[in-house]
Parts: C-alpha cells; sequence; structure tokens
C-alpha cells in the first residue's frame, strides 16, 4: 500500500516539476541579464563621478594657483577704496603717507 501512495506522489508532481524548472530558469537567466544591464550603468556612473570629481580638483588647484600669483599694484601712489554703501567709499592707504 505505502509504494502505491509513493508512485502516485511522485506521479503526481512531475508534470508540474519540469514546468517548474522551466519558470525557475527564465526567471533566473531574466535577474542575472538585469542585474548584468545595472552593473554597467553603475560602473558608468561611477566613471561619471569620478572624472567630475577630477574636473573639480583640476580647477580648484588651478584657482589656489591664480590667486598665490595674484600680487599687489606696483604703483606706490595707488590707494585702495571700498564700497560702504551708497554714494559712500572709503579709501585706505593715503593717511599712512608723509
Amino acid at each position: 500500500m505505502n509504494r502505491l501512495t509513493q508512485d502516485i506522489s511522485r506521479t503526481g508532481r512531475s508534470a508540474f516539476r519540469s514546468l517548474a524548472w522551466i519558470a525557475g530558469a527564465v526567471a533566473w537567466s531574466a535577474a542575472a541579464a538585469l542585474g548584468a544591464v545595472m552593473a554597467v550603468f553603475l560602473a558608468a556612473a561611477m566613471v561619471a563621478v569620478a572624472l567630475m570629481g577630477s574636473l573639480f580638483l583640476t580647477l580648484a588647484g588651478a584657482a589656489m594657483k591664480a590667486r598665490r600669483t595674484v600680487r599687489a599694484p606696483a604703483d606706490p601712489q595707488l590707494i585702495e577704496a571700498r564700497r560702504v554703501g551708497g554714494h559712500s567709499w572709503v579709501a585706505y592707504g593715503w593717511d599712512g603717507r608723509s
């Protein structure tokens, strides 16, 4: 009697087992393809971020170099003036002269 029930249970699952195996293989293939595509997009995004970062660092370095090379004007008679609001200006450097 046990053999009869075991054989029925095996034969009852065999029809769905092959269908489930095929569906599982198709789902696994789709997931693997989607994962590969997402990995390519992630790698491209990382390259873009790295390029933008290197461009930023290059521009920051150029700005710092330009800032260091700027010097005060060579004319000793030249004074500095700053606008303090409206039509008012404040001049620096003219009162220390003899």
